[in-house]
């Protein structure tokens, strides 16, 4: 299995979650209001300066799942180029 991380902003939720949810995606753990500051994009610190968030989405995926999830995040990035949207996968075990 692995562990997919995906921060986005928070404008773009709908579509994101949508897109996840085409590629067979129906499990997952979203962090809303998320602050921080990428290479890519304006910051996101939820102030009068720098405003609007980002929302952190976790999924566990099997490994035959992998491949459809990451051509649907190329996708979203495709569409949505302003929606600062960054995928990491990360190995995973369960452990109970």
């Amino acid at each position: 299995m692995k562990m997919f991380l995906i921060i986005y902003c928070e404008a773009a939720d709908e579509d994101v979650i949508a897109a996840l949810k085409e590629a067979g995606i129906h499990g997952y753990t979203k962090m809303v209001e998320a602050r921080g500051e990428g290479t890519e994009t304006e910051p996101k610190l939820g102030t009068h300066c720098w405003p609007g968030k980002n929302n952190v989405l976790l999924m566990a995926v099997a490994d035959e799942e992998v491949s459809r999830i990451n051509e649907r995040i190329r996708r979203l990035q495709e569409e949505h180029p302003r929606a600062g949207v960054r995928s990491f996968r990360l190995p995973m075990e369960e452990n109970v």
